[in-house]
């Protein structure tokens, strides 16, 4: 794919924005987290880095996609954990918003060394078929550091130092990032419109199992391992919904592919229908009394009390 203002300028752009938007809602209690409440971080940041690469080579082994390079986007997709959008969705589902905050924290610190990695291991794998594509690890983990950690950074600086204008800011930064993700994908439908029946055909029911899949078992694990219900509503959504925006970038920016950025437009419009399907139902009976439920309930209200005073913090 040819360099364009899409792919050279708005992707990165978007995604910096994207990220600066998550920064202001950071402070360093959210990586202090992961020592206080240990359990809960370690089973959503394993499900993210584990659980969701091997859910998507099974998917693929399944659907067996007829183009290595959709195959290798779908796979991308599952090396992108959460995001902006699964915090919005876990707060929306009544979920635990300071865990999932944290895991977003801690992911996007992890993600800019393993999705060059993985990605580099996948289009091995995957297109042996003589397709070649070059892909410059170290240039790529310099670049989603640039857009990914540095943009989360700053924005931790200027909530620190400015917290009344982050929090002013906070809100309309999320809504730019929302409309920056539909912009962006708009115009991949536009670019690849001649073809979209087909991509539509091909990676639409993999792109919808992915996602119902991985919600559906970060929430079982969540539960099994008898996390309350507000984190097990927050795993479920951390680990079913992807970060988008980050995978288009790396396909459509770094790997110069308009085809590896399908499965991810796909797959974020599809999120948004699944996640809230999934926050509705998981919130259907919710008890609001009784001795199990009022403990339940009251662990969620202690996080959002926690969320609300630590947005004071500072």
């Amino acid at each position: 794919m040819e360099p364009t203002i899409l792919t050279t300028i708005v992707l990165p752009v978007a995604l910096f924005v994207i990220m600066l938007g998550m920064g202001l809602s950071l402070v360093i209690d959210d990586f202090r987290r992961i020592v206080t409440y240990p359990k809960a971080m370690c089973i959503g940041v394993g499900c993210q880095l584990l659980l969701l690469p091997i859910v998507g080579l099974c998917i693929l082994e399944i659907f067996r996609l007829e183009s290595p390079e959709l195959a290798v986007g779908l796979m991308l997709l599952t090396f992108c954990p959460g995001g902006a959008m699964s915090n919005l969705m876990t707060y929306l589902a009544k979920g635990d918003i300071a865990l999932s905050i944290s895991l977003t924290a801690v992911v996007s610190l992890v993600t800019p060394f393993t999705i060059p990695i993985m990605t580099g291991l996948s289009m091995n794998a995957l297109m042996s078929d003589g397709t070649t594509i070059q892909f410059p690890i170290a240039k790529t983990i310099l670049s989603l550091m640039g857009v990914v950690i540095l943009p989360a950074v700053i924005g931790m600086i200027i909530r620190y130092k400015w917290a009344a204008f982050a929090k002013r800011a906070e809100t309309p930064v999320k809504i730019l990032s929302v409309i920056f993700l539909f912009g962006i994908i708009a115009a991949l439908v536009i670019k690849n419109r001649a073809q979209l029946p087909y991509y539509i055909r091909e990676v639409g029911p993999p792109a919808l199992v992915l996602n119902v899949t991985t919600m559906l078992l970060g929430y079982l694990v969540a539960r099994a391992t008898r996390l309350n219900r507000a984190q097990q509503a927050t795993i479920g959504i951390e680990v079913g919904i992807q970060n988008g925006a980050t995978a288009i970038m790396v396909a459509g920016t770094l790997l110069g592919n308009a085809a590896m950025t399908i499965p991810a437009a796909v797959y974020s419009l599809i999120m948004f229908v699944t996640g809230g399907i999934f926050g509705w139902l998981i919130n259907l009976n919710r008890p609001t009394a009784g001795s199990d439920g009022h403990e339940r309930t009251e662990s969620h209200s202690s996080s959002k009390s926690e969320y609300g005073d630590r947005l004071d913090t500072h």
